[in-house]
């Protein structure tokens, strides 16, 4: 019978966890069934990892320190090369009496210890910390771009100025090299997704793309950029003295034993080339459904749909909405020992072990279509079909569901409603459709309320007055209601918000990190009558909603309400 968070008592969680005797060796069961426990509590939000982490210290007797916050003096955390301090997860955050006090996610590291009692050569105190906290001190080692560009730009220009217009070589040129990975290493601190380099008529503007909205990182000399792109051409394969076509290509690295892809887009521009290049963590952990901001009943219909044996999983939404991310959550849960997974994809964005992953190669023939009609030949349980953009694939995938397998993939719809009337113009059939369609998720993704610098706040009368024009604030009311994120009727005006109001921790923001808001349709048989008689999408949302759906606009109410986002930021990315 499966565990019920919400009923296991402290006592049991105490047990659960704090009979390991110090991390003993877990080949028992019985100490694996604990930790399982210990997991699950975590999974579902009963304790978190700080609480984890003061009860661990309680246990062991080991102080334990909060360092969300905390500014630590640049020569006290310079001790620690960041190399070692990421790896291990420890820093060094203050000193005390003439020892240094030392913060670790896992205090009975001794091995890590007494390196680095010997590196420093000073006593040390030592404290537990969760691992968020930690990385919050680690990200205090990168140091501003300016700074790092400071000592390497002059250099640049002078090899640019005496380059013998020998490309390849300037490639290779030490102080560009340094550039592109002083650019890449910042964008992996700052979790970018994407790095912009813009050419302009006197010189470069760098952008990264962080939670979705692109910021102007620094400005560099015009003469450096034939080196920047050059190494950037050098590192993705591509043709380096092409500068008239477009270019795309792909590279790899790996840093803090993480492996990262680069795809690269290369386009002739009037001031010169543009490179824009997208960061893909392969390595990342993949994130469960929760995790990725689905609840309540939408979160139901998916476990329950997700264990059929054959039919369609769509997800929908606009580029860059994290369509792939859920999908590859749900194979996460999937993926057993018992089924053949395949997928066909472009590009592959995460490494799974034991899933048959297939990367799209269009220029040689290797099309979603054509590497679909080849996996069902694999005798696979369950495909994954990066996107169904034509009627091949979509013709393709439909045939596949019916014939008893388990198809996940996306569409570019705007919700979840308008995927059927998107099918029927790739010419499937309306009964083809409705047979085979589980359900529906569609999602955007809305950027995060910085958790160090969160404020309440009340909404003022425009907006409320704007907000009151153009939603049923009733119908909000009520879902806000029934999710219990507050106990009773109430004004727009009366509703506390939250915001943040801009620190260190976030760059001034107010946000950090990225959550998904939902809409998630079942297709019950009262949807399916409506798609056969090729019902408009408006009909469909509408008898979605009167069975129960939440809408996306009311999924980011809640999560407003929830201290998880803000208001504007839900207006922003729902706007059509």
């Amino acid at each position: 019978m499966p565990l019920d968070p919400k009923k296991l008592k402290n006592k049991l969680f105490e047990d659960a966890i704090f009979s390991l005797d110090k991390f003993e060796k877990l080949e028992n069961e019985a100490i694996k069934k604990k930790i399982d426990i210990v997991n699950l509590l975590l999974e579902e939000n009963v304790i978190n990892e700080e609480y984890l982490s003061r009860e661990l210290s309680r246990q062991i007797k080991i102080p334990y320190i909060d360092l969300s916050k905390q500014v630590i003096r640049k020569d006290l955390l310079f001790q620690i090369p960041e190399q070692i301090a990421r790896k291990n997860e420890i820093v060094i955050f203050g000193e005390q009496e003439g020892n240094l006090e030392v913060a670790m996610s896992n205090p009975e590291d001794l091995q890590t210890l007494e390196f680095i009692k010997k590196k420093i050569g000073r006593n040390v105190k030592v404290y537990i910390a969760t691992k968020a906290g930690i990385r919050s001190v680690l990200n205090q080692y990168k140091r501003g771009l300016r700074q790092e560009f400071k000592d390497i730009i002059d250099q640049s220009l002078a090899a640019s100025k005496s380059a013998d217009k020998d490309l390849k070589k300037l490639a290779e040129n030490l102080p560009i090299v340094r550039i592109v990975s002083t650019l890449i290493e910042h964008a992996v601190l700052q979790e970018a997704s994407d790095i912009h380099i813009e050419p302009l008529e006197k010189n470069i503007v760098i952008r990264f793309r962080i939670d979705g909205i692109l910021r102007d990182v620094i400005v560099l000399p015009k003469e450096i950029m034939p080196g920047i792109v050059a190494r950037i051409k050098v590192l993705s394969n591509l043709k380096i003295d092409e500068h008239r076509l477009p270019q795309d290509g792909r590279f790899k690295i790996e840093k803090d034993d993480q492996k990262i892809s680069f795809r690269v887009s290369i386009l002739p521009v009037f001031d010169g080339e543009k490179v824009v290049m997208r960061l893909l963590i392969e390595s990342g952990r993949i994130l469960s459904l929760k995790e990725l901001g689905l609840r309540g009943g939408g979160l139901e219909a998916i476990k329950e749909n997700i264990q059929k044996p054959n039919g369609m999983i769509l997800v929908t939404g606009p580029t860059g909405s994290g369509k792939t991310s859920t999908l590859y959550s749900v194979l996460n849960i999937l993926n057993t020992t018992k089924v053949n997974i395949a997928t066909i994809e472009d590009p592959i964005e995460y490494r799974m072990p034991r899933i048959n992953q297939s990367q799209v190669k269009a220029k040689i023939g290797f099309t979603f279509a054509n590497g679909l009609r080849s996996l069902v030949r694999q005798d696979p349980d369950i495909i994954m079909v990066g996107e169904i953009r034509d009627e091949e694939t979509a013709e393709m995938a439909i045939h596949s569901a019916l014939t008893g397998h388990l198809v996940l993939s996306t569409l570019h719809t705007m919700n979840a409603a308008g995927s059927f009337a998107r099918l029927a113009d790739m010419k499937v059939k309306p009964f083809l459709i409705s047979s085979t369609t589980n359900v529906v998720v569609a999602q955007r993704l809305a950027r995060k309320i910085c958790s160090n610098c969160l404020e309440e706040y009340k909404l003022d009368k425009v907006t409320v007055g704007v907000l009151e024009s153009q939603y049923n604030i009733s119908e909000i009311m009520k879902v806000l209601i029934k999710e219990k994120v507050i106990d009773k009727e109430k004004s727009l005006a009366e509703i506390k918000f939250y915001r943040g109001k801009g620190c260190d921790h976030c760059d001034m923001q107010g946000y950090k990190g990225r959550v998904g808001i939902f809409e998630v349709l079942d297709v019950n048989e009262a949807i399916k009558d409506l798609i056969v008689a090729s019902a408009s999408s408006e009909k469909i949302q509408t008898q979605a909603v009167a069975d129960g759906m939440l809408t996306m606009i009311q999924d980011g109410f809640v999560k407003a309400v929830s201290k998880i986002t803000t208001i504007e930021e839900i207006l922003r990315i729902t706007k059509e």
